[in-house]
C-alpha cells in the first residue's frame, strides 16, 4: 500500500520496547501492516506529546541506581577488582576536589589584575575619570572601511551634535541596562526597582582570602539615594570543595552550601520589597463593613539581599530549594559573567555570545537525552501518525 493510499491520519497503537540486543527504543506497531513515517519523523511527533514525555520520565526517575544485574552475576573475585577501581574512583575525586581549590586561588590571585581595570571602569561609569582621546578610540568594521576625509568629516558632524546637546556625565544607567539586557535578572528588576538601581555605581567580586573556607562576595556599591542610607550592600556564597561521604561519586566540581545577605536600611515610607494592600472585612454579625490595611512581601530586584536561611538539618520545602537554585545561579552568573564583561552586556553583544552558548548547550543536552533515553518498558499508548 502507497502513501496515497492510506487516509491523512492514522491511529496506531504502540508499545515501546527496549531491544533486548542493544537497549534501543523501539515501537511494536499493532495490529496490520502500516508504513510509518521515518523514525526521526516518528521520534519528533513522539517528543512534543506531553503524555509520552511524561510516562517516560516516570520510567526514567523509576530507573534511576537501578542495578542492572550485571554486578551480580560477576565472580567474587572479579566484584573485589571492581571493588578496588572503585575506591581508586574516590581517591580520584578527592585530587579533583583539590584541584579546584587551587583553581579558586588562581582566581582570587588573577582577580587582584583585573581590579584596577574594573576600578577604572568604575570611574569612567561615574564620572570621576574622563578618558583621554586615545582611550576612546574604537576601530569598528564600517569605520574601518571609511577613507580619512569621510572620518574627519563624520567627526566634525559628530562634534557639532554634541555641543548642542547636554552633556552627561559618565555613563548613565550603565548598570541598570546591564541587568535589563540580561533575562536572569530583567525578570528580578520591577519598575519601582529602576530609579534605585540607577545609582548603582560598581559591582564587585570579592574572594576568600587564603586559608579561609571557599566563598565569594558580591559589592553592589551605590550613590548616596532616598531609598537607604546604605552606600554598600553585600551577598556572600560559601562554598565546598569536596566530595560527599555518603556520595562520593556524585562530585562534580565545588557546590555553594549556602548564601548570606545584608540588612538594607531603608529609609521610612520608601521599602520597595513590601507593599500595603487594604482588605475589607464584613463582621458577621452586626453586619458592618471594616477595612483592614496589611503589609505583604512585594516584587523587588532587592529581595536577592534576604535569601530564605538553609536550615541546618539541609531539610527545605519545594519553594525553598528552588529559590535558593536560583539566587545560586544568579549569584555565580553575575560572579563569572558579568561583573567580567559589563561593557559587552551593557552594549548587548555579550547576549549574542550566551545566545550561541546556550545553542550549543541545548543541541548537546538534546544528543545526551538521546543517547540515555533507553527503558525497558513504558507501557501502552496510542500516537497519532501523520502521513505526508
Amino acid at each position: 500500500m502507497s502513501y496515497a493510499e492510506l487516509p491523512s491520519s492514522v491511529n496506531v497503537s504502540v508499545r515501546m520496547v527496549s531491544d533486548a540486543m542493544n537497549g534501543c527504543l523501539c515501537l511494536m506497531v499493532v495490529p496490520g501492516f502500516v508504513r510509518l513515517p521515518s523514525a526521526r519523523q516518528l521520534t519528533v511527533q513522539m517528543m512534543q506529546n506531553p503524555q509520552i514525555l511524561a510516562a517516560l520520565q516516570e520510567r526514567l526517575d523509576g530507573l534511576v541506581g537501578s542495578p542492572s544485574g550485571y554486578m551480580e552475576s560477576l565472580p567474587k573475585v572479579v566484584k573485589r577488582r571492581v571493588n578496588a577501581l572503585k575506591n581508586l574512583q574516590v581517591k580520584c575525586a578527592h585530587i579533583e576536589a583539590k584541584f579546584y581549590e587551587e583553581v579558586h586561588e588562581l582566581e582570587r590571585k588573577y582577580a587582584a589584575l583585573y581590579q584596577p581595570l574594573f576600578d577604572k571602569r568604575s570611574d569612567i561609569v561615574k564620572a570621576a575619570y574622563e578618558p583621554t582621546e586615545e582611550e576612546c578610540e574604537w576601530k569598528a568594521d564600517e569605520e574601518e572601511e571609511l577613507t580619512e576625509e569621510m572620518k574627519e568629516k563624520a567627526k566634525v558632524e559628530e562634534e557639532k551634535k554634541d555641543e548642542e546637546k547636554e552633556d552627561p556625565k559618565g555613563v548613565p544607567e550603565f548598570w541598570l541596562t546591564v541587568f535589563k539586557n540580561v533575562d536572569l535578572l530583567s525578570d528580578m528588576v520591577q519598575e519601582h526597582d529602576e530609579p534605585i538601581l540607577k545609582q548603582l555605581q560598581d559591582v564587585k567580586v570579592k574572594f576568600s582570602d587564603p586559608g579561609q573556607p571557599m566563598s565569594f562576595s558580591l559589592e553592589f556599591n551605590f550613590e548616596p539615594n532616598e531609598f537607604f542610607t546604605n552606600t554598600l550592600l553585600t551577598k556572600t556564597y560559601k562554598m565546598r570543595s569536596e566530595p560527599d561521604e555518603n556520595d562520593p561519586f556524585s562530585f562534580d566540581g565545588p557546590e555553594i552550601m549556602g548564601c548570606t545577605g545584608c540588612t538594607i536600611d531603608w529609609t521610612k515610607g520608601k521599602n520597595i520589597t513590601l507593599k500595603t494592600i487594604k482588605k475589607k472585612q464584613k463582621h458577621k454579625g452586626r453586619g458592618t463593613v471594616r477595612t483592614v490595611t496589611k503589609t505583604v512581601p512585594n516584587d523587588s530586584f532587592f529581595n536577592f539581599f534576604t535569601p530564605p536561611d538553609v536550615p541546618e538539618s539541609g531539610d527545605m520545602d519545594e519553594d525553598t530549594e528552588a529559590v535558593l537554585a536560583a539566587d545560586f545561579e544568579i549569584g555565580h552568573f553575575i560572579r563569572e559573567r558579568i561583573v567580567p564583561r559589563a561593557v559587552l552586556y551593557f552594549t548587548g553583544e555579550a547576549i549574542e555570545d550566551d545566545d550561541d552558548d546556550v545553542s550549543t548547550h541545548h543541541s548537546l543536552e538534546r544528543r545526551r537525552m538521546t543517547l540515555t533515553m533507553t527503558p525497558r518498558w513504558v507501557g501502552e499508548l496510542t500516537v497519532d501518525v501523520v502521513m505526508t
